[in-house]
C-alpha cells in the first residue's frame, strides 16, 4: 500500500502536470508549449478548419519579416576566410609598429609572444619594455662586434673562414655563413610550427630570427611554409579564434562572448559548438554531450549485452548465448564443456527426471530457494540499462539519419529544383526563399530533437513531473516537425511534378509552409530555452502546488480540472496578479507590453 507521502507527491505530479497543460501556471506562462490543452476551451467558437486557422497569421509574412528577424538572437561570431585572416593579421603588425616605433619583424615576434592580443603587448611593453625585450630576444644592441668589413670571419657552425660579405647574423651579430644559416633555417621550419620562435644558434645566444632573414636566406617552399605557420598562429594561438573543426575546411571563426548561444554555424555548412567544439547542441550542455559519446563510444554497453543476454560457461567462463533450441548446451572448442542452460549444472545429471530437454526442476527448485536471486537480479538490471539506453539512442540516431537525409534533399533544393519550380510557376526565384528557409528549418530542428534524447536519458528517474512534462513537450516537437517535413517533402512534390498539369494553388501551399516555418521554429526555440533552463518552470510550480494543498486548496487531478482562464484575446490576469493577453490564433499569453504575439508574430487586437 503507497504510503501518504508516495500518495502527495503523485498528487503534486498531477497537479503540476496539469497545470502546465492548462496554461495555469502562477510563475511562466506555458501556453506556448501546451496550447492543444487549451483549444479545448474554445472549440464552440473555433468552427473553422484547423490546417486553415493555423496559417491565417502569415498573409502579411512579407511586412512582418523584419520584425521576426529583430526578435531572433544577433550573431555573436563572425567567419573569416584566409584573406580576412592576413587583413586582421596585417593590422595588428602595422598598429604595433607604429605605436612602439619597431620593425614588422620585431611587432610581429612581439605579437606571437603575446598570442596576437595588441593590448595584453601594449600593457607589458609600457610597464618594462627591457624586460618584453629580454624575454622575447629583441636585443637593443649587438653583442658581437665587426672591426671592419673586409675581415674575415670563422662560421660558428662549419668553422670556415669566410669573407664578410658571406656572413650573415641575426641583431645579436653572431657571425654565420649564409649556407649555413639556410640549412639551420629550413631543418627548423620543416620541424614544424616551433620555427616561429627561432632564435641565433649560438647556444649562448637568445636572439630572435625575424621574418625578414627567413625571407632572404630561405628557399620559396620553406618561405610558404613560414607564411602558412605564421597564419595559423593567428588562430590558434588567439583565445577569441578557432578552425572550424569539419574535415577540409579551411575557415575560421572570431567569437565574442554575448548571448550564452555557443553555437556556430560554419560557411562549409557544419555546425559546431565554440566551447567543445564538437557538434552543435543545443540545448544539451557540453558535459552531457562529453558523457554521452563517451557512453556510444565505450564498451560498458557491450558488456550489458553480454550480461543481459548471455551466461558463462561453468568451465571455461566463455559467455554463451541461446537464441533457440533446448536446454542442453555445448561450450565451443577446445572447452565442449556440455551443461543445462538453467542451472548451469553438468549434462549428465539431467534427463526425464529433471524435466527433460526443455525444463529444469532442479533450477526451479532452487529459484524457490533464493540460490540465484542475485545473478537474475544483475541480469534483469543489466537488461533493463540495455533496454533504455537502446531507446534513446536508437531515437537520438535515427534523427541523425533524418538530419544528414534533410541535408541532401537541401542541396538538392538549392541546386535543382528551385530552378525547375521557378519556371514551372513562373516565380522569380528570389520569391521562392521560404522553401529554402523550411528545409533549413527541418535540418536545424532535426539536430535540436537528435540532441533532446541525450537531454532524457540523463534527465533523473526520480523527477517524474519533469520527465513526463518533457516527454510531453519532446512529442509535441517531434509531431511539429513531422507535419512540416511532410509539407515540404511531399505537398511540393505535386508542384514538380511536369507529367501532370500543376495545381493552381501554389500561393496556398506557400501561405501553409511559410506558417508551419515560423509556429515550429518559435516552438524550438522555446523548447530550447526550457531545457536549457532545467525545466525550472515544473520545479516552481510543484513548490506551488504543495503549498497550496499545505493552505487546504484542493489539488486539481486529471479528472477534476477547474475552470481554465477564458481566451478571448484581451487581458487575462493569472494567479499572481501579473497581466497577459491571448493571442486570438495561437491561445500563447504574452506579456502586457507586447504588441505582436512571440509565438505566431500575430498582431495584438
Amino acid at each position: 500500500m503507497d504510503s501518504e507521502d508516495d500518495m502527495h507527491d503523485a498528487n503534486d505530479v498531477e497537479s503540476v502536470e496539469d497545470d502546465f497543460y492548462s496554461g495555469e501556471t502562477e510563475d511562466t506562462p506555458m501556453d506556448y508549449y501546451c496550447s492543444d490543452y487549451d483549444h479545448n476551451n474554445d472549440e464552440d467558437a473555433e468552427d473553422e478548419d484547423d490546417d486553415d486557422a493555423n496559417f491565417d497569421f502569415v498573409e502579411d509574412d512579407m511586412d512582418d519579416s523584419a520584425d521576426i528577424a529583430s526578435r531572433r538572437p544577433e550573431q555573436n561570431y563572425t567567419i573569416l576566410m584566409e584573406s580576412d585572416i592576413r587583413q586582421h593579421q596585417e593590422d595588428a603588425i602595422t598598429r604595433v609598429s607604429t605605436v612602439l616605433s619597431i620593425s614588422r619583424a620585431a611587432s610581429s615576434i612581439l605579437l606571437r609572444h603575446f598570442n596576437w592580443s595588441v593590448s595584453k603587448l601594449h600593457d607589458a611593453w609600457f610597464a618594462d619594455e627591457g624586460r618584453v625585450r629580454k624575454t622575447v630576444g629583441l636585443l637593443e644592441e649587438p653583442v658581437f662586434q665587426f672591426a671592419n668589413a673586409r675581415e674575415q670571419h670563422t662560421c660558428g657552425i662549419c668553422f670556415e673562414i669566410i669573407p664578410r660579405d658571406g656572413i650573415k647574423s641575426a641583431a645579436c651579430c653572431h657571425p654565420f655563413c649564409t649556407a649555413c644559416w639556410a640549412g639551420y633555417i629550413s631543418t627548423s621550419i620543416n620541424d614544424g610550427p616551433g620555427c616561429l620562435t627561432l632564435r641565433c644558434p649560438d647556444p649562448s645566444c637568445g636572439a630572435a630570427v625575424g621574418q625578414d632573414m627567413i625571407d632572404s636566406l630561405a628557399p620559396d617552399e620553406d618561405k610558404e611554409k613560414y607564411s602558412r605557420y605564421l597564419l595559423r598562429s593567428y588562430i590558434e594561438d588567439s583565445k577569441k579564434t578557432k578552425w572550424c573543426p569539419a574535415p577540409g575546411c579551411e575557415y575560421a571563426v572570431n567569437f565574442e562572448a554575448g548571448n550564452g548561444n555557443y553555437d556556430i554555424n560554419c560557411l562549409c555548412s557544419y555546425g559546431f559548438c565554440w566551447n567543445c567544439t564538437e557538434e552543435a547542441h543545443r540545448p544539451v550542455d557540453c558535459g552531457t554531450v562529453a558523457k554521452w559519446i563517451l557512453k556510444n563510444s565505450a564498451e560498458s554497453e557491450n558488456m550489458n549485452w553480454i550480461l543481459a543476454n548471455s551466461k558463462p560457461c561453468p568451465k571455461c567462463k566463455r559467455p554463451i548465448e541461446k537464441n533457440q533450441g533446448c536446454m542442453h548446451m555445448t561450450c565451443t572448442p577446445p572447452c565442449k564443456f556440455e551443461f543445462c542452460w538453467l542451472c548451469l549444472g553438468v549434462w549428465q545429471d539431467h534427463g526425464e527426471r529433471t524435466g527433460g530437454f526443455y525444463a529444469c526442476n532442479r533450477y526451479e527448485a532452487a529459484k524457490q530457494e533464493g540460490v540465484y536471486d542475485e545473478a537474475e537480479k544483475r541480469r534483469e538490471m543489466a537488461k533493463n540499462s540495455l533496454e533504455r539506453y537502446t531507446h534513446y539512442y536508437e531515437r537520438w540516431a535515427s534523427n541523425q539519419l533524418s538530419r544528414q537525409k534533410a541535408l541532401a534533399d537541401l542541396h538538392q533544393m538549392q541546386t535543382v529544383h528551385i530552378e525547375k519550380l521557378s519556371d514551372l510557376q513562373c516565380t522569380p526565384e528570389s520569391q521562392l526563399k521560404f522553401i529554402i528557409e523550411a528545409w533549413m528549418q527541418i535540418v536545424e530542428c532535426r539536430r535540436v530533437l537528435k540532441w533532446t534524447y541525450a537531454y532524457g536519458f540523463y534527465l533523473h528517474e526520480n523527477e517524474h513531473a519533469k520527465k513526463q512534462f518533457f516527454e510531453y513537450l519532446q512529442g509535441e516537437a517531434e509531431s511539429g516537425l513531422e507535419r512540416l517535413h511532410q509539407c515540404a517533402e511531399k505537398e511540393l512534390q505535386q508542384f514538380l511534378n511536369t507529367e501532370s498539369k500543376p495545381p493552381n494553388d501554389f500561393n496556398d501551399f506557400r501561405t501553409k509552409l511559410a506558417g508551419l516555418t515560423s509556429v515550429t521554429r518559435n516552438y524550438f526555440e522555446n523548447l530550447v530555452r526550457a531545457l536549457e533552463n532545467g525545466l525550472s518552470d515544473v520545479d516552481t510550480n510543484a513548490a506551488c502546488s504543495k503549498t497550496s494543498m499545505k493552505n487546504g486548496g484542493s489539488s486539481k487531478g486529471r479528472g477534476g480540472r477547474g475552470k481554465a482562464p477564458t481566451r478571448t484575446g484581451g487581458s487575462s490576469k493569472s494567479a499572481d496578479g501579473s497581466i497577459y493577453w491571448s493571442c486570438e490564433q495561437c491561445t500563447y499569453a504574452n506579456v502586457k507590453s507586447a504588441t505582436r504575439c512571440e509565438m505566431c508574430n500575430q498582431q495584438r487586437r
